[in-house]
């Protein structure tokens, strides 16, 4: 598992990682990247955002927009535990009423609404660059899963992930000349993606420094042995996809990319693109040592590609052979990108080439991480089970309310005769 080893951090302070531009953490935005890779990426709608849901999804407190379809209740978390009332005794019917959190975004409720049906009435829902995954414990199906637009609402707005998005997303960055924006001008999009059964055994995440594919892991921290049955295969596959698809199109050099091999485990699919900073997990490794990996054996940088070039012109020859053996060149740098001026180690090149892979780490089933004794996923971010149960109805919440004012009604009448009966 991420292996930090002493000698790795000796003599660093911090991370040595190259200066994070504001202008990488949006080039890793999803609306950013989405167009340019829709045809490999799950089927997925982006929804502009303005600045009052934006304000909407920082206010505290949880108050659900009303729904043609069914009447939602209003949430308030000023107590820390979740209170819910339908129209309380006492309040005007007109003052209720005129209660619209949406009266300033409804057509981007309406927007929400619609796609949802487009994409087949069950949607899973991300901001710019986080998923609310640790909301989960809030949904009724305790998943990602979301018919509604209120559905999304109570995700996004329950969520720590989320928040960094919206406070957060520019921190330890610096400005470059392409951009020296402020968090306020972020242009924020609600991303939705049609739901399918998603194998989370097949999910990958892969490190590229320098438009080379360093190392591959799993996602998900469990074992999973037909995996170590395939590992070649799913290493050569991801390889071709990151030199057909994203080395030479990505704006950047460094970055993180999220793939999704489905069985029968011939095709690639794009899901995320993370930032190449410290923010990113990098899951089974350790950071230090993605930094300090040394670069692939036998690749060439394309600064060096005109120099081999040009080597074959000065080979003393007849016009006519010249002419034929830069034709030659020409079409085996378009085919192979390999130098062709000296057989013998052009040979040796392609040769380890093509033995190299990069190193696709999997959980074995030796290590802690792939018992089900290890710590939940996102735990730190869930409530008791006690408070997510009471959760699915108002009436729920006032049971465990009450429940809860009476335990500590007890707890202080136990106390109290505690100390009167030591002062005796």
């Amino acid at each position: 598992m991420p292996a930090i080893i002493e000698s790795e951090t000796e003599g660093f302070t911090e991370l040595p990682f190259p200066p994070v531009t504001k202008a990488h953490i949006l080039n890793c935005s999803y609306h950013s990247w989405h167009p340019k890779y829709r045809a490999i990426t799950p089927k997925s709608r982006t929804v502009p955002l303005s600045r009052p849901f934006v304000d909407y999804l920082r206010a505290d407190g949880i108050i659900l927009p009303d729904d043609e379809d069914e009447q939602q209740p209003e949430w308030d978390s000023d107590s820390g535990i979740f209170s819910a009332s339908d129209n309380p005794e006492g309040q005007d019917d007109a003052d209720f009423e005129e209660q619209d959190v949406a009266a300033e975004w409804r057509p981007i409720h309406d927007a929400i609404k619609r796609t949802i049906g487009d994409l087949g009435g069950i949607v899973v829902p991300k901001l710019n660059w986080s998923a609310p995954k640790d909301a989960t414990w809030m949904n009724a199906t305790n998943s990602m899963e979301c018919r509604s637009p209120n559905d999304i609402y109570l995700l996004l707005k329950s969520s720590d992930f989320v928040t960094h998005d919206l406070e957060h997303a520019f921190d330890d960055t610096v400005d470059s000349p392409e951009s020296s924006m402020d968090p306020s001008d972020i242009p924020y999009h609600l991303v939705l993606r049609k739901h399918f059964q998603m194998n989370p055994s097949v999910e990958f995440r892969c490190f590229v420094r320098g438009r080379k594919l360093l190392c591959i892991c799993q996602r998900d921290l469990n074992h999973f042995d037909f995996l170590f049955q395939m590992k070649e295969k799913l290493q050569s596959l991801m390889q071709e996809f990151f030199d057909v698809r994203l080395r030479d199109s990505f704006p950047d050099e460094n970055f993180v990319f999220d793939c999704y091999v489905p069985a029968p485990y011939t095709k690639v699919w794009l899901v995320d693109v993370n930032p190449w900073a410290p923010r990113t997990d990098p899951l089974l490794y350790s950071w230090m040592e993605v930094l300090k990996m040394p670069d692939p054996p036998g690749v060439d940088s394309k600064d060096d590609a005109p120099e081999q070039f040009a080597r074959l012109y000065i080979r003393p020859t007849s016009n006519d052979t010249s002419s034929s053996i830069s034709d030659n060149a020409e079409t085996k740098l378009d085919q192979e990108d390999t130098p062709a001026s000296d057989d013998d180690s052009g040979s040796d090149s392609s040769v380890d080439e093509e033995l190299w892979l990069p190193e696709l780490r999997l959980v074995k089933k030796s290590d802690p991480e792939a018992y089900t004794f290890n710590t939940p996923q996102y735990s730190a971010h869930k409530l008791p089970k006690d408070v997510v149960d009471a959760s699915q109805s108002g009436e729920g919440l006032r049971e465990f309310a009450r429940d809860w004012q009476n335990i500590l009604a007890k707890r202080q009448q136990d106390d109290a005769e505690a100390d009167s009966s030591e002062g005796e």
